[in-house]
């Protein structure tokens, strides 16, 4: 951690500087950072302990939330980047205000520092926390008892994400995320291949026999209607959660737009993408092995990665393990702080201080906004420990009430000349009051699944911007104006490396399902499946790769 420290700080001391500096590492990340920034803030214990958990105790339908976003990351690719670069933003909140209008930059800023600050960020620090414990036995392991344990284990998360947040900026947080991107690769690799060994008593292929032939069921990512994830809700709100996190949400797309050009951030999603079809085999089929190794019997299924982890892990390597896994949550924790105190500086402090401000001087209260927000967060994450069970649903689905209005206006936006500010306006208001409604007054009669309940009203709130167009348009068509600060020629090889990523994530679809290794074996559909991705592929790529000998 002490060098992922020093690496990090020799690689940002000079972008702190100016607020491009700060806010988007002075626009120079290259593909590589982007993706393993975008790697890592997505991913953390949490979620090594829970989709490890989902898998021993159901099956791999949670898998959806993982590979289904590849989808996403797509659009943001070949949609979405292009016109955010093209317009030189810092935040989603501006592009909104050049669509709409200010009100609508302010009180999409404000959703996301509300969403931020109130939920997501003491959520993160705690979830992670709680992760680390379970996995390391930290009450344990001092003899402290485990609320002691907790508030020790969020301080040293915090105060280590808030370090780089506060004095190294984007750049401080992308390099360090990368860095332990890879680490976390290489240990979730390790895992994977030491729990093959241990199921096959010291032997890979009997062990990737037994995987693959015993409880083929648990390898099904086709989920039914009492399974965690129905496979049904990929195609209805999980679309639209998946767009909104990879395409609108500031904290994730926030290195996006520290782009040094175009063809670079390209590469950077489309690579976090093939990640994320990568993540099952990491992050959940360890969780199969669990029920291999120890059957039903364990208390509850979040303890089956821990368990796994302390016997197959050697413990020379639990050291770099720990570390690993603590950068993975100060990710996600550094992320949040540095994108709040942009929010704050560059869409609401604007509307306080109508003088305008030096960048130095927006450098140092985006510092000082960081270090309030890290806090306050230390305090509010341990007090999640004495909430009532039901307060964990309500942060589950907290993301709702600004998710779904975000990518509603941004969407329509993109693909409209005509709605007025006034549409966005009433879709966030009508939104809060409507999701609130569903979700905590009317619970009991309103009983689809969240994600359906996603869909039903990102289709009523596209109803009604379109309503305000053709009821009150705008007096002139809104036309795009780039002013970019960097090179827009697009990646050569985004198209056939986008058809590839798709194919690989109906390839995993189709692996894990009843045709595939859900059944026990692979079928003769299967392999005709798969050939006609291949082929697909291949025509593709011989297509791509003749437009770009006959372009001069």
């Amino acid at each position: 951690m002490a060098l992922v420290a020093l690496i990090s700080w020799r690689m940002a001391r000079e972008n702190t500087s100016t607020s491009d500096g700060y806010f988007l590492a002075g626009r120079g990340l290259g593909g590589v950072f982007i993706a393993g920034s975008l790697l890592l803030t997505n991913l953390s214990a949490e979620q090594l302990i829970g989709l490890n958990g989902s898998a021993y105790g159901y099956n791999l339908s949670s898998m959806a939330w993982e590979v289904t976003a590849a989808v996403a990351t797509i659009a943001m690719a070949l949609i979405f980047l292009p016109k955010y670069l093209a317009g030189a933003f810092t935040t989603l909140p501006q592009f909104l205000a050049d669509r709409y209008d200010t009100g609508v930059q302010r009180m999409s800023a404000m959703l996301f520092l509300f969403g931020y600050g109130l939920v997501t960020i003491p959520s993160v620090l705690f979830a992670g926390s709680i992760a680390v414990m379970k996995i390391f036995e930290v009450p344990q392991l001092f003899g402290v008892s485990e609320f002691t344990a907790l508030v020790g284990t969020v301080l040293v998360i915090g105060i280590s994400g808030a370090i780089y947040a506060v004095f190294g900026g984007l750049k401080a947080v992308a390099v360090s995320d990368t860095i332990n991107g890879i680490g976390l690769l290489i240990m979730g690799i390790l895992v994977l291949a030491l729990g093959v060994y241990a199921l096959g008593d010291s032997n890979w292929l009997a062990g990737l026999t037994k995987l693959a032939e015993e409880n083929p069921e648990k390898l099904n990512a086709i989920g039914g209607p009492e399974d965690p994830t129905p496979f049904g809700t990929i195609f209805t709100g999980m679309v639209i959660a998946n767009l909104f996190y990879w395409c609108t949400n500031q904290y994730v797309i926030q290195r996006t737009l520290a782009a040094r050009n175009l063809a670079e951030g390209q590469k950077g999603v489309l690579l976090s993408g093939f990640f994320k079809v990568f993540v099952p085999f990491l992050m959940m089929v360890p969780g199969v092995i669990a029920f291999h190794l120890y059957g039903p019997g364990l208390a509850t299924i979040d303890l089956a990665y821990p368990t796994l982890i302390r016997d197959v892990l050697p413990p020379a390597l639990m050291g770099l393990f720990l570390a690993v896994l603590l950068g993975a949550v100060f990710s996600s924790f550094n992320s949040l702080v540095n994108s709040a105190a942009t929010l704050f500086c560059l869409d609401i402090l604007p509307a306080i201080r109508k003088a305008p401000m030096s960048d130095a001087g927006i450098v140092r209260v985006a510092k000082f906004a960081s270090v309030i927000i890290a806090l306050f967060s230390f305090a509010a994450a341990p007090m999640l420990y004495f909430a009532p069970d039901g307060l964990w649903q309500i942060i589950r689905i907290f993301t709702g009430f600004y998710n779904i209005p975000v990518i509603t206006i941004v969407l329509v936006g993109l693909f409209t000349r005509r709605v007025p500010a006034l549409g966005a306006k009433l879709v966030i208001i009508f939104h809060i009051i409507a999701y609130g409604l569903a979700k905590f007054v009317f619970d009991d009669i309103i009983t689809i699944h969240f994600l359906h309940l996603y869909a039903v009203l990102f289709m009523i709130e596209v109803a009604i911007m379109l309503a305000a167009g053709k009821l009150v348009p705008r007096n002139e068509a809104w036309t795009f104006t780039p002013h970019a600060q960097v090179d827009m020629k697009p990646w050569a090889r985004a198209m056939p490396v986008s058809v590839s990523l798709f194919s690989a994530v109906v390839a995993t679809y189709l692996l894990f399902s009843p045709i595939g290794l859900a059944s026990g074996g692979l079928d003769l559909g299967f392999g005709l499946a798969i050939s006609a991705l291949a082929l697909m592929n291949v025509w593709v790529w011989w297509r791509s790769s003749g437009k770009r000998r006959l372009s001069p």
